[in-house]
């Protein structure tokens, strides 16, 4: 399959900011491109080979998939691999004017595959909305938001679903949040969400920091050891992670010193950084901690190739630790002076330079819809598939770790 695009995701959130479905598209062009047939159907059929596997079945786990449609595009073969209770349509309103469109619109209703209208008149569908979508989309103007959806929710039917957009500030995301709207955030989940919460470590992060610590500097088992026994949530899902089925150790572990040993240096230091960020209370939030372990993913998996297995580890470190700032409260030079990490992993932070640093501009490229995508993957020397396929298969990679 030729690939000259890059999928673009926007994560779609709850009101209690949890992502519970992405929307994938291909990068926006100047000829418009990306919404012909041709490209939505070359997109879905992706998507298919990508997500769905013969095995383990739908990789994304909870999460739904919203992917534009046109009209002739209802009927397209790869559909049918999608999973139809995870698979939203997105289309026009306007289109189900055609008796045809609205019949195949219905069927797939009937069929269970989900179906999203944008730019709907609710007063002229009136009650046969549920039968015809199972979201509607509320476009909000820079006016007045809580207004306009407390206006939508009055119009609320029980099972039609309503997905706000654009929502660019966390003052209409709570607003809409508050009258049960789900909402398309854009990048509004980078922004840091004002909290009076104090800053800083919590114990349990001050702890995690001391480990990685020590792991950077070869400590030997029993010092490590003796750090982790003074907390016992950190023992627990240390023997958790090592007895679970996707670590795979053959036989149940019970201590710690064994599970250090069978576990190595750089897989633990690799377990701690995703348990540094699960461990935030202050500007804790789930759409954050998903970012930086996909984020953290996708660098390792672009880097992978050029760098090999271990080096891209740190490039995953790297990775994760470019939200820590956000989801610990303290800023990054703070988050820096607390624990010592590589020269390289350093430049890759602060300035996106060095061995590592292009991977993670890449990965977070990927998140912006930024045209950036296209030169930063030509200067590494990675096609459009290389780095579509590695989006997806982060993403999915993220879902089994929040499991």
């Amino acid at each position: 399959m030729h690939q000259t695009n890059f999928i673009v995701r926007e994560p779609l959130l709850d009101p209690k900011q949890r992502v519970v479905g992405y929307e994938l598209c291909w990068q926006q062009s100047s000829s418009g491109a990306a919404s012909t047939l041709e490209a939505l159907e070359s997109l879905v059929g992706f998507v298919a080979s990508q997500v769905v596997d013969e095995d383990d079945g739908w990789l994304l786990r909870d999460k739904t998939l919203f992917l534009e449609a046109v009209p002739a595009m209802l009927s397209t073969d790869a559909l049918y691999e999608l999973p139809p209770e995870r698979t939203v349509l997105s289309i026009k309103a306007a289109e189900l004017a055609n008796p045809d469109t609205l019949a195949a619109v219905q069927g797939l209703r009937a069929g269970g595959v989900g179906v999203l209208l944008r730019e709907a008149d609710l007063t002229r569908i009136g009650s046969r909305l549920p039968s015809i979508a199972s979201y509607v989309e509320m476009r909000f103007s820079g006016a007045d938001v809580a207004t306009q959806a407390r206006t939508y929710a009055g119009l609320k039917q029980t099972s039609v679903g309503m997905i706000a957009r654009p929502v660019s500030n966390w003052a209409d995301f709570d607003a809409c949040a508050a009258l049960g709207l789900n909402a398309f955030v854009g990048k509004l989940h980078l922004t840091p969400r004002p909290t009076t919460d104090s800053k800083g470590l919590n114990p349990a992060q001050t702890i995690i920091m001391q480990l990685m610590q020590m792991v950077r500097q070869n400590a030997d088992i029993a010092q490590l050891e003796a750090v982790l026994k003074r907390d016992a949530t950190l023992s627990y899902k240390l023997l958790r992670f090592i007895n679970s089925a996707g670590f795979g150790a053959g036989r149940e572990v019970q201590s710690l010193r064994q599970a250090l040993t069978l576990l190595g240096y750089q897989p633990l230091y690799r377990w701690l950084t995703l348990l540094l960020a699960t461990a935030s209370t202050s500007g804790y939030s789930p759409v954050l901690l998903e970012t930086a372990v996909v984020r953290g993913r996708l660098a390792e998996l672009l880097a992978q190739s050029a760098l090999g297995k271990s080096e891209a580890e740190n490039v995953f470190v790297a990775g994760m630790f470019s939200l820590l700032d956000r989801l610990l409260g303290i800023p990054m030079q703070e988050v820096l002076a607390n624990i010592q990490l590589s020269d390289d992993v350093v430049a890759a932070l602060l300035t996106r330079s060095g061995k590592y640093g292009p991977y993670l501009a890449l990965a977070e490229a990927c998140e912006l819809n930024s045209d950036l995508v296209a030169s930063l993957a030509a200067t590494l020397k990675l096609s459009p598939l290389d780095v579509n396929k590695a989006h997806l298969s982060a993403l999915a990679w993220a879902q089994n770790v929040a499991a």
